[in-house]
């Protein structure tokens, strides 16, 4: 059973998933909010209630140093050592499930990296308060069960949010969910806003 991530808090997912874990996913879901605004005509005439929104799933590497070592994002589907995947980039929020998962083998994540920091921002532009139902999980990779859920504050006139961390601590993996609420269309505009919580 998921666990519904707050804010703060810290979960082990060696412990949550049961087992060693070897691979989890982050999948990320939304849909466009609809506008109450506009009417009928409104409607007819677009209205602008049903405009894509393009988020963004990015994890950012760091090092024991706190220092950006590499990340995956829309504009580079895999890192350097091969170890995270990215599905792609989803432009619209359409279709049920998860839009966009970034997938990261934790056996093969270089020995150097102490931390992976998943971020969402929204790359067209929009606030969050023109986002519905969104939500960013963890998955088991090998059997794709859920682990944690963390539901986007999807409210508020933020542009971005610092989901999570997912670190080594004593030699297993723990998350920490973050949520921390941000202003900034790329994952590079948010870096100085996560180092404290690297």
């Amino acid at each position: 059973m998921a666990v519904n991530l707050q804010k703060g808090q810290k979960i082990s997912l060696e412990k949550e998933a049961g087992s060693t874990l070897t691979q989890v996913k982050m999948g990320l879901g939304w849909d466009v909010a609809k506008s109450s605004g506009g009417g009928f005509l409104g409607g007819l005439f677009g209205g602008g209630s049903n405009d894509s929104i393009d988020l963004d799933a990015s994890v950012i590497l760091f090092n024991e140093q706190k220092q950006p070592v590499d990340v995956v994002y829309f504009g580079q589907l895999q890192s350097k050592d091969g170890s995270i995947t990215h599905s792609g980039d989803n432009r619209t929020g359409a279709g049920d499930g998860d839009d966009e998962v970034i997938t990261v083998n934790l056996s093969s994540v270089p020995a150097g990296v102490q931390s992976l920091v998943f971020t969402v921002n929204s790359f067209t532009g929009q606030s969050f308060e023109k986002v519905a139902n969104a939500y960013c999980r963890i998955l088991n990779g090998t059997n794709n069960s859920e682990i944690a859920r963390y539901y986007l504050s999807a409210q508020g006139s933020h542009t971005a949010m610092v989901m999570a961390k997912v670190y080594r601590h004593n030699g297993e993996w723990k998350m920490h969910a973050i949520g921390e609420t941000m202003n900034g269309r790329t994952f590079n505009e948010l870096i100085p806003a996560i180092l404290p919580h690297i």
